[in-house]
């Protein structure tokens, strides 16, 4: 039986903190599906089409991720892809009350899918898409590679105009 597990986000844009949530999970299953969602609370940056297409950028040389976009609740596009696993990455406390809120009412409503929660490596705890937006103006390319991969840099400046 094969091992598939999905890492749902926004990633608008993908971070480095995101991109070691990928790696690292990728270690861990046979196929990764990594779901590119939508944050109806948030005005995204970046259109799905084109975070899917950063994701996939630098994803590339892990040959058991596969990313896909997907709208609606996180946990009925798992059983889409017919998984039973949902990893999310957390980075801090209020990360993690939220997302135990998250996973309760998942359960609730797919009692078939696990959720598996992995720590963010220490020097990414701070790092958020977010903050991303905040500082592309103001930092260099070189400073701006301390949090997102080098690859998406030019996509990021064109869409700030930074």
């Amino acid at each position: 039986m094969s091992r598939r597990a999905v890492y749902t986000g926004s990633f608008d844009p993908i971070t480095l903190g995101h991109l070691n949530v990928i790696e690292r999970s990728s270690r861990l299953v046979d196929e990764l599906i990594v779901g590119i969602g939508t944050n109806i609370d948030k005005q995204a940056l970046f259109s799905a089409d084109e975070r899917a297409e950063l994701v996939e950028r630098v994803t590339k040389l892990l040959g058991n991720v596969v990313v896909r976009q997907f709208s609606g609740l996180a946990v009925q596009f798992v059983r889409e892809v017919q998984a039973r696993v949902i990893i999310r990455g957390v980075r801090s406390l209020s990360d993690m009350d939220t997302e135990f809120t998250m996973t309760l009412a998942n359960r609730k409503l797919d009692p078939g899918v696990e959720t598996v929660f992995l720590m963010a490596d220490e020097e990414f705890s701070h790092v958020s898409s977010s903050l991303i937006k905040q500082i592309t103006p103001l930092a260099d390319d070189e400073h701006l590679a301390r949090f997102v991969p080098p690859e998406i840099i030019g996509d990021l400046r064109a869409k700030l105009n930074a």
